[in-house]
């Protein structure tokens, strides 16, 4: 997979398989724990280690324990069953609290990822070199990289624009991005994201050239819309959003017509398949 988190699980692991549920609301997978505490510790009873560890989690008042979630996994013999799962995070804390030779290297990347982000407290530009190299690791251009900073820094000063006219959360961020997506594409982030089958990636990261030409006039009618009207409050807010998206509708359609096409895709720039 290519986010670095999964891929560190799916190393740790030596390609074992480790049962896990993507829950596209929260844009997060929920992971067997019975099946990581199988695979760190080479436990013949790994349900009967995961009970003495979940009772020692309760002894410690361990917030860990409290983000257990029970989900229904296909067992061994081909049936449903619920089993706990934590989420990425809570697998991470997991692995952690395991005694374990495998979990050794695992632990020392985070303990370098940890490091590199306290050295980008000191020197924002690490951080951009970071971004930067990932970016060419995936296999995009220098002139792509650029364009992506420039809406980068576009979605800042539409997010500020918000801030200004009385909308500040991230739930209210995203219903109004979520309104400008759906009048010009007819379809809300995460459905779009459906649509190219992708799921912790960044949208805009699988989009086309036209495609996040569309965001991008979208996102700054948007903005300008706000800044020359003055609205109020998320309600009001979610007005400008509306014109905006039909803005960059109106562009879609009139380049269809030209084109004689669609222009919306599905492609995605991944490397893999997500399959259910």
């Amino acid at each position: 997979m290519k986010d670095n988190k999964l891929k560190m699980i799916s190393n740790l692991f030596e390609g074992k398989e480790i049962r896990s549920i993507w829950d596209a609301e929260k844009e997060d997978y929920y992971f067997s724990v019975v099946d990581v505490i199988e695979t760190l510790t080479d436990s013949n009873i790994p349900k009967r280690y995961w009970t003495d560890l979940k009772r020692k989690l309760i002894d410690e008042g361990s917030e860990l324990y409290e983000k257990i979630v029970r989900l229904k996994m296909r067992a061994q013999d081909g049936k449903m069953r619920e089993t706990d799962t934590l989420d990425t995070e809570g697998i991470f804390r997991l692995i952690e609290s395991v005694p374990s030779a495998k979990a050794e290297p695992f632990k020392l990347w985070l303990a370098k990822l940890g490091k590199q982000k306290v050295d980008e407290v000191f020197d924002p530009s690490k951080g951009m070199e970071e971004m930067i190299e990932l970016y060419l690791k995936k296999g995009y251009s220098l002139e792509w990289i650029l364009e992506r900073i420039k809406a980068i820094i576009n979605r800042k000063k539409l997010t500020k624009t918000w801030q200004e006219h009385g909308v500040e959360t991230n739930t209210e961020y995203a219903i109004l991005t979520n309104e400008i997506y759906k009048n010009w594409s007819g379809m809300t982030a995460g459905e779009y994201k459906k649509h190219k089958n992708i799921r912790k990636e960044s949208l805009r990261d699988n989009m086309s050239d036209i495609e996040i030409m569309l965001t991008d006039v979208g996102e700054i009618a948007t903005r300008e819309l706000t800044k020359t009207h003055h609205p109020e409050g998320l309600e009001q807010n979610r007005l400008m959003a509306e014109v905006g998206g039909n803005v960059a509708y109106n562009t879609r359609k009139d380049l269809e017509r030209r084109l004689g096409k669609n222009v919306i895709s599905d492609e995605n720039h991944l490397q893999i398949e997500y399959k259910e």
